[in-house]
């Protein structure tokens, strides 16, 4: 079965391993703590002149995805500023009042992000309908979901991905992520059969000990990151 794998990547070091291991796609952003925030231009150059595949998120803050006007606004600067730096796609999520992808107020970033792909990130996780949302999320041109099946990680969520696969057929792709592992790789693979598989491979670290700015992040795993794709290039 063929998938392409995708590094979520909020570093350097991150960037610099996905091209080491030879990973297909990155997703780029920053602040992975708090679930990902829209990085900065000067990290989306690095990567895109690393000769990556990079699809930008678009987040302009964490916390749930009811944006305002303005928050839009801000979003979509950001991906006119990405059009610029050549990336190959953006990811993107908002929800409306009533619990769907608020496609209404995503067309304008829709409209200035043609020409790259569109992934709708785990925002989806928190729809009502998740049959309605997808075919919303088809009809607004989106390439792929990214998901753990309305749950809180894909082991929870593994029997509704494979009923989201089995429902979109090759209409959008179907990319699950969120406590994706070694452990669990095969079983992804053979009851979702996923377009890709999306990951961090990252541990908890204490950052400079000795600074009085010292920070507990998720750092990148090297060896985590090695065995996760050894482990998904033999199973496709």
């Amino acid at each position: 079965m063929h998938f392409k794998i995708e590094l979520c990547s909020a570093s350097v070091e991150a960037i610099r391993l996905a091209r080491r291991f030879d990973i297909d796609r990155i997703e780029l952003c920053q602040n992975l703590e708090q679930g990902g925030l829209t990085p900065s231009a000067g990290l989306v150059k690095f990567a895109v002149d690393k000769g990556i595949e990079t699809h930008v998120l678009i987040r302009p803050r964490a916390g749930g995805f009811f944006y305002h006007s303005d928050e839009f606004e801000v979003m979509l600067d950001e991906v006119k500023t990405l059009q610029e730096l050549s990336v190959s796609g953006i990811v993107v999520g908002a929800l409306s009042d009533h619990f769907l992808p608020d496609i209404k107020n995503l067309n304008e970033i829709i409209k200035a992000a043609e020409g790259l792909d569109l992934t709708f990130h785990r925002a989806f996780d928190e729809v009502v309908d998740w049959k309605k949302s997808l075919d919303l999320l088809i009809g607004a041109g989106f390439k792929r979901v990214l998901s753990s099946g309305l749950a809180s990680n894909v082991e929870i969520g593994m029997y509704n991905l494979a009923k989201m696969k089995q429902f979109v057929g090759n209409s959008i792709e179907i990319m699950p992520g969120g406590g994706v592992n070694l452990s669990n790789i095969h079983r992804i693979i053979e009851e979702v059969k996923p377009d890709a598989i999306h990951f961090s491979g990252t541990v908890k670290t204490l950052l400079d000990e000795e600074s009085l700015f010292s920070e507990t992040i998720l750092k990148v795993d090297e060896k985590k990151i090695e065995k996760l794709v050894q482990g998904l290039k033999k199973e496709a």
